[in-house]
């Protein structure tokens, strides 16, 4: 894929920072991933501060996307492939 933009994602939260895109993703979904900056989710290089929480719920990823100029959000993007990749290798916090 490689661009967010063309990809059918919902946005859960916009203009926030980054810090409350992480207590967001830890606080409201069961199922979360730690991953350093520069994990590749979706063909896109994720960039933030670490540690960056990724979300999983029914077949989706939820995680904070950081748009330079424009701050960050929470998306949400079905992804089956991206979430087993997840499960294998990254720890659960």
């Amino acid at each position: 894929m490689g661009c967010i933009e063309l990809m059918d994602y919902t946005i859960l939260l916009s203009n926030i920072s980054f810090k409350e895109s992480r207590e967001y993703i830890k606080g409201n979904f069961k199922e979360v991933y730690e991953v350093e900056p520069g994990y590749k989710l979706f063909d896109v290089y994720l960039i933030g501060v670490s540690p960056i929480f990724v979300g999983v719920e029914d077949g989706c990823v939820i995680f904070p996307y950081v748009k330079p100029c424009h701050g960050t959000f929470v998306l949400k993007i079905e992804g089956e492939e991206e979430i087993d990749r997840l499960r294998t290798t990254q720890r659960v916090v």
